[in-house]
């Protein structure tokens, strides 16, 4: 089973830009799905961008369309979150997530069955 480490967040106003990344360790699968997702105090965790890590197929939650991009490094075994022109509603607590088999709706975290530890995004108004 793989194992994934999220580096990157911080505090950052709003306007700005911030760059995750997830390392991943241990077994990738071709199928494999590896998605971001992000949980703020008192809400539900929430579904943010995915990528295909074989084809680097995306898709995005539509609170971020347009500002967040996902993308993979097939050599370095790092997944990133970049992410523009943030805004107060961006900040929670990130997570980087592993689909091995690529089954299931991309934007359910129950198709998710590995998780990173998470890193905090704060953005200030």
């Amino acid at each position: 089973q793989a194992q994934l480490v999220e580096s990157g967040g911080g505090l950052v106003q709003a306007g700005g830009s911030l760059r995750l990344s997830c390392a991943v360790s241990g077994p990738i699968f071709t199928n494999s799905r590896m998605g971001w997702f992000r949980q703020a105090p008192g809400q539900e965790r929430q579904f943010v961008a995915t990528i295909t890590w074989s084809a680097g197929v995306t898709y995005y939650g539509d609170s971020v369309k347009g500002r967040f991009t996902i993308s993979r490094d097939n050599v370095k075994n790092t997944v990133y979150l970049q992410m523009n022109s943030l805004k107060a509603e961006d900040t929670a607590v990130y997570f980087c997530a592993a689909d091995p088999i690529g089954g299931g709706y991309y934007g359910s975290s129950a198709s998710y069955i590995t998780w990173g530890q998470g890193t905090q995004v704060t953005v200030s108004s």
